[in-house]
């Protein structure tokens, strides 16, 4: 099921939250993004970023910031996945799982800026 708000109810399960090592309160990524928190929390819901509820508060992984910056290919990766069905969930365990034909990472290819590769195979899950 698509979520279509900025954050996902449902608990993260452990292994998922295994894979995305360093994560953000919305603060903390509001002051890496050099915004204010309330523009944090329009970019969740105009899908440009993506946090789950860690502890009863929204968090974002740290691997989405970089630079300055909310990482290039992130938000049009999100929207594939979520044209494809997958929950909030899903799409990091998709995006922070390692993938040998990458190599790496989705979210590691998409700050290496080879989103094209990235966003190719999240299509490809649609169909």
């Amino acid at each position: 099921m698509t979520q279509t708000h900025a954050t996902v109810d449902s608990a993260l399960d452990p292994q998922t939250d295994g894979l995305i090592g360093t994560w953000l309160s919305l603060e903390e990524t509001a002051e890496r993004l050099g915004i204010k928190p309330n523009r944090v929390r329009q970019l969740l819901s105009e899908r440009k970023l993506l946090a789950v509820r860690r502890g009863g508060k929204p968090e974002v992984p740290a691997d989405f910031v970089g630079d300055g910056q909310v990482i290039k290919g992130l938000s049009g990766t999100l929207n594939l996945l979520s044209d494809a069905g997958f929950d909030d969930v899903e799409t990091l365990r998709w995006l922070f799982t390692a993938d040998d034909t990458l190599p790496g990472t989705p979210v590691q290819a998409l700050a290496e800026n080879r989103g094209t590769e990235v966003r190719r195979r999240a299509q490809a899950l649609a169909f």
